[in-house]
C-alpha cells in the first residue's frame, strides 16, 4: 500500500507534463493558422471553416475515446494524442500555395480535424487520470483538476503568444516543423519512462456504455454545450480579425505590430483563464462544501457571467465606428470575461468527476468533453458568421444568448444535501 501514493501521483505528473507540451503546441498552431490565413486574404467564414473540422472531430472522438480508454488503457490514448498531433504538424508543414483556395481550404480543415482528435484523446486521458489518482476528501478532486485545467490553459495562452510570435519571425513552415520536433521528443520520452499508476484494459467495455444515463451528466454536458459555445463565439475569430483590422494598416511592419498585440491578448486572456481556474477552489472555499453548494454555485456563476457580454455588445453597437477607447474598454471587459468563465468552467470540471462513477468514468469523461467540443464547434461556426454580419457586437449578443441556454441547463442539476 506504502507504493500506491508515490506511483500514482508520479503516473499524474507525468499525464500533466505530456499534457502541457502538447497544448503548448496546440495554442500556438491556433494563431499561425489563424493569422497566416488571414494574412493570405481569407474571409471570417473561411476562417471559420479551418477550424470546423477541428470540432467536429473532437465530437466524435470524445464519445469514441472513453470506450477506448476503458478498452486499452488509458497510457494509450495519451500516446496516441501525441503521435497525432506531431504527424498533424508535420502534414501542414508541405501546405502549398499553389494548390489554390479550395484545395488549401480542404486541405488544412482535414489536417485540423487530425489534430482535433489528438486533442480529445490528450485531453481525456488527462481528465480521467485525476479522477483516479487524486486523493479522497478534503476537496482533493476540485484542487487536483483545477490545477490540471488551471496550468493546462496557461500554457495554452503561451502558445498563442509562441504561434503569434514564430509566424513573425520564422515563417509558418519552420514553425510547425520546429513544433512537431520538440512534441516527437516529448513523446518518446513519455514512452519510455511513463511510471506505474494508470489502470490497463478492461476486455468487456461495450461501446454502447458511453452514453450516460444519468440526469445530472446529461444536463451539467448540455450546459457545457452552451458554455463553450458562448466562448468561442468570439474568440477564435470575431476579436482576432476586429483588432487586426484596428490594429494592422496593411503594411509588413503593421502586420507584425498586430500579430504581436493579438498574439499577447490571446495569451493574456487564457494565462489568466488558467490562473483563475487553479485558484477557483480557494476562491470558493470548495474544501468545506458539499456538492450540493458546489451545484448552487454554478447556477448563481453562469448568470452573472451572461450579463458581461450584453454590456460589451451595447457600447459596441454605441460607438458606430472603431476607436481607441471601444479597444481597451473590450480588452478589459474579456479579460474580466474570463475571470468569471474560468471560474465556471473549473466548477463544471470537478463536476463531471464527482458525479462519475470510477468504474466508467473514461466514458463519462468522453461523453461530457463530447458535449464541450460540440459547443466549441457551433461557437466557431457561428463566430465567423455572426462577425461577417454584424461584426462584433453580434458576436458578443451571441454569447450572452448562449450563456442563457447555459444557465438553463445548469438550473436543471440536483445534488444531494
Amino acid at each position: 500500500m506504502t507504493d500506491a501514493k508515490p506511483q500514482g501521483l508520479a503516473a499524474y505528473i507525468a499525464v500533466t507534463a505530456a499534457y502541457w507540451a502538447f497544448m503548448l503546441t496546440d495554442g500556438a498552431l491556433r494563431m499561425l493558422v489563424l493569422l497566416h490565413f488571414h494574412t493570405l486574404g481569407f474571409s471570417p467564414v473561411q476562417l471559420a471553416y479551418l477550424f470546423l473540422l477541428y470540432e467536429l472531430a473532437g465530437i466524435v472522438t470524445n464519445l469514441s475515446a472513453g470506450w477506448i480508454a476503458a478498452r486499452f488503457g488509458l497510457s494509450s490514448t495519451l500516446y496516441a494524442g501525441l503521435g497525432l498531433q506531431v504527424v498533424a504538424l508535420l502534414a501542414l508543414s508541405q501546405l502549398d500555395p499553389a494548390w489554390g483556395l479550395t484545395a488549401s481550404v480542404i486541405f488544412v480543415m482535414a489536417v485540423q480535424g487530425l489534430s482535433g482528435v489528438a486533442k480529445d484523446l490528450s485531453k481525456m486521458s488527462a481528465k480521467s487520470a485525476v479522477k483516479l489518482l487524486a486523493p479522497k476528501g478534503q476537496g482533493g478532486l476540485f484542487k487536483w483538476v483545477a490545477v490540471l485545467t488551471g496550468s493546462k490553459n496557461a500554457v495554452k495562452g503561451c502558445g498563442f503568444l509562441l504561434g503569434a510570435a514564430l509566424l513573425g519571425l520564422a515563417g509558418f513552415v519552420p514553425a510547425v516543423l520546429g513544433m512537431a520536433a520538440v512534441l516527437a521528443l516529448v513523446l518518446v520520452a513519455v514512452v519510455l519512462r511513463m511510471p506505474a499508476g494508470l489502470p490497463g484494459s478492461k476486455k468487456d467495455a461495450k461501446f454502447k456504455e458511453v452514453i450516460s444515463k444519468d440526469r445530472n451528466i446529461n444536463w451539467l454536458s448540455f450546459a457545457r454545450v452552451f458554455l463553450f459555445g458562448a466562448r468561442d463565439v468570439w474568440f477564435v475569430v470575431g476579436i482576432p480579425v476586429y483588432f487586426y483590422a484596428v490594429l494592422s494598416d496593411g503594411s509588413e511592419e503593421g502586420n507584425r505590430f498586430a500579430f504581436f498585440t493579438i498574439g499577447t491578448f490571446m495569451a493574456v486572456w487564457t494565462i489568466l483563464y488558467g490562473l483563475v481556474q487553479g485558484a477557483a477552489p480557494k476562491l470558493l472555499r470548495a474544501k468545506d462544501r458539499s456538492e450540493a453548494d458546489i451545484i448552487a454555485s454554478a447556477k448563481i456563476w453562469v448568470g452573472g457571467l451572461a450579463v458581461l457580454p450584453l454590456i460589451l455588445a451595447a457600447l459596441v453597437w454605441g460607438a458606430g465606428t472603431p476607436q481607441t477607447w471601444l479597444t481597451l474598454v473590450l480588452i478589459a471587459g474579456l479579460l474580466i470575461f474570463g475571470a468569471v468563465f474560468a471560474v465556471n468552467s473549473s466548477l463544471h470540471s470537478y463536476l463531471i468527476l464527482a458525479f462519475s462513477k470510477g468504474e466508467r468514468v473514461t466514458m463519462d469523461v468522453g461523453f461530457y468533453y463530447m458535449a464541450n467540443a460540440a459547443g466549441r464547434l457551433l461557437g466557431t461556426l457561428l463566430s465567423g458568421l455572426s462577425y461577417q454580419l454584424g461584426g462584433v457586437a453580434l458576436c458578443l449578443l451571441m454569447a450572452a444568448l448562449m450563456l442563457g441556454l447555459s444557465a438553463l441547463g445548469a438550473g436543471r442539476l440536483r445534488g444531494d444535501p
